[in-house]
């Protein structure tokens, strides 16, 4: 998880001086690590390979995060669920339709990411849990609990479906939370505890999450 996020970090920084070092792990045997260096590499070419015309027509990202992939140019959901589902494209090209439907934002929009839940790129399913987690729908509760129940799942993939169910902060989350935050994989339980403080300030009055702000004036 540590080296995915680095390389997601070095791509999201976006400097042509990484590539060398991105292209090396690409072909790292821990396939998260080579899928999600592959994708640096992919941004980074698309960073400075994009023109004016296709920048200008991508739709605003209401989140303000620095994604692995930009959003698609298409806005058809249906066209962009067959893209996000079908594992023979590029894994760029589906993390485009994934952005894409993110920025959508309407429920069939977020069913449609639902559904990538269950592909079979552990990194393309904890993206999709990432991403649902920044829409904060109710929509995608059921399939996010069934990933986090799965004991078979992948840590990193149960860590981002607890994190999203701490951010959706409703009722039926906080049963699955409390239940996994005892869970024998530490990174599953410690996402557990952590969302279970999301939820809380979710449900709070407090305007800083875990009162840093408040406690900084208080003193």
């Amino acid at each position: 998880m540590v080296r995915h996020e680095a390389g997601e970090a070095l791509g999201a920084i976006g400097s042509a001086e990484v590539l060398d070092v991105l292209r090396e792990f690409a072909d790292d045997p821990q396939i998260e690590v080579a899928e999600t260096c592959q994708l640096a590499v992919q941004r980074i070419e698309w960073l400075r390979a994009k023109s004016s015309k296709e920048n200008g027509q991508l739709s605003s990202n209401p989140y303000k995060s620095v994604d692995p992939a930009p959003p698609s140019l298409t806005l058809d959901t249906n066209t962009l669920q067959n893209t996000l589902l079908d594992e023979s494209c590029e894994l760029f090209d589906r993390y485009r339709a994934m952005f894409s439907l993110r920025n959508k934002g309407d429920t069939e929009s977020v069913q449609a990411l639902a559904k990538g839940l269950k592909c079979s790129s552990a990194l393309f399913r904890h993206e999709i849990a990432y991403v649902l987690g920044q829409m904060q729908h109710e929509a995608a509760i059921p399939q996010l609990i069934e990933n986090l129940e799965d004991l078979n799942e992948n840590p990193m993939v149960r860590h981002e479906c607890a994190e999203a169910l701490g951010s959706i902060a409703k009722d039926q989350c906080l049963t699955a939370l409390e239940k996994y935050s005892k869970d024998q994989e530490r990174v599953v339980k410690e996402s557990c505890v952590v969302a279970l403080d999301m939820y809380d300030h979710e449900h709070s009055s407090e305007f800083q999450y875990a009162d840093s702000l408040v406690k900084i004036s208080e003193q």
